[in-house]
């Protein structure tokens, strides 16, 4: 298997794979609250055969190269991914994605890996547009769009059912030449 650096600070970048359920359930488990703030998935992970079953769907996804998922790993702990939650290489689009627990926030660590998967995407597959679609109450998530140099395309009102609320989606963006010219 194959690790990124993320920086100076030991934190690396892997992928996320089926055998590592247990630790995923127990990272989920230490950031269920705060990660399920603005995104579903600690709603989808209760136990360890829905965390080895959200693995699998993406390993399959992998195989399809239609998604990705990554782990962001500090002090050989798993803390956080970043995700290509959807991938149309034909089509050269993308949709990234992330969390963290709440150990892990704060230190730039989003930032970075989401900086090396749309690397990778836009260098190695041929992605043209990277989309970050965010929840509008989400300030730490836009602050890395922000950050990524992507651009705020608009809100869609009230588009993300969540625990019993809708939530208005901003859709932020960055095209291959523009990464290019920034990096």
């Amino acid at each position: 298997m194959f690790a990124v650096s993320l920086g100076d600070d030991g934190a690396e970048l892997r992928p996320l794979e089926p055998w590592q359920a247990g630790e995923f359930l127990a990272h989920i488990e230490r950031g269920r609250e705060f990660i399920g703030r603005h995104v579903g998935l600690p709603d989808r992970i209760q136990d360890l055969e829905s965390a080895r079953d959200f693995l699998r769907e993406y390993a399959l996804k992998a195989v399809d190269d239609t998604a990705r998922i990554y782990g962001i790993w500090a002090d050989a702990k798993l803390v956080g991914g970043v995700i290509f939650r959807t991938m149309d290489v034909q089509q050269g689009n993308a949709e990234a994605g992330c969390w963290l627990e709440p150990s892990a926030a704060g230190k730039g660590l989003v930032t970075r890996a989401v900086r090396v998967i749309i690397d990778w995407a836009v260098e190695e597959r041929g992605i043209h547009r990277v989309e970050w679609q965010v929840s509008a109450a989400n300030g730490p998530s836009i602050a890395v769009a922000r950050r990524l140099g992507m651009t705020r395309d608009g809100v869609l009102r009230e588009s993300y059912p969540h625990r019993g609320v809708r939530a208005d989606v901003e859709i932020w963006s960055v095209l291959a030449p523009e990464w290019r010219a920034r990096r």
